[in-house]
């Protein structure tokens, strides 16, 4: 009893199990949507203009840990803007010692190139693992791109991001503009004190006697 019992039981959790929504598919028979972040596989881009956006800087290749890109720059006219600028003249990438590390992505200084979200199908040789420039150019239309460019994963390590902006700084109080100096009122002169005026001579109101003659005076006749 306690065997057929045991046996209901299982029975039960395979009949449960038939019935519920399957959470695997048939790879690659059925293909699922990727998420945004999910990265396989290698483009290059074009620009806003339609012109390439690789300069042929070298960056991708200096930074690469794996030495899988090899790079060979030229400046040439542009045929969009006619300016002389700089492009890459080939462009290979070597999926075979990849480790999709994304350095390369995220020193591009034009987002020219981007990974994508597409499993890429398996090679049998390793020449079909070898991105020339031709396949990278048809893999950016031919396969969905994935969410990180340069200036998204450079902007991811802002150490500012997600802090509130900071306040803004009160204007300094405008400085009293400087006074022109005042002119001196001309000072009043001090009155002078009048010099004492000389005393005149006092002249004697007394007249001086006449001399006397010494002449006898006559008799009275």
């Amino acid at each position: 009893m306690g065997y057929l019992l045991d046996s209901v039981r299982s029975l039960s959790m395979t009949l449960k199990n038939a019935f519920r929504k399957p959470t695997t598919v048939h790879y690659p028979a059925v293909k699922r949507e990727r998420a945004e972040r999910y990265r396989n596989t290698f483009a290059l881009l074009h620009d806003s203009t339609g012109d390439e956006a690789c300069v042929g800087c070298l960056q991708c290749e200096r930074i690469c840990p794996s030495q899988v890109i090899t790079v060979i720059a030229e400046k040439k006219e542009s045929p969009v803007s006619g300016k002389r600028r700089g492009y890459a003249k080939d462009f290979t990438l070597d999926l075979n010692a990849c480790i999709f590390c994304e350095l390369c992505v995220q020193v591009c200084p034009t987002d020219a190139i981007v990974m994508t979200r597409l499993p890429e199908e398996p090679g049998y040789t390793r020449e079909a693992l070898c991105l020339t420039m031709d396949k990278l150019y048809a893999n950016e239309t031919g396969k969905p791109l994935a969410w990180g460019t340069a200036t998204k994963l450079m902007e991811m390590q802002d150490p500012k991001r997600g802090q509130p902006p900071p306040e803004p700084k009160a204007k300094p109080a405008p400085k009293p503009k400087a006074e022109a100096p005042k002119a001196d009122a001309p000072k009043a002169d001090a009155p002078k004190a009048d010099a004492p005026k000389a005393d005149a001579p006092k002249v004697d109101a007394t007249k001086p006697d006449a001399p006397k003659s010494d002449a006898p005076e006559a008799d009275g006749t």
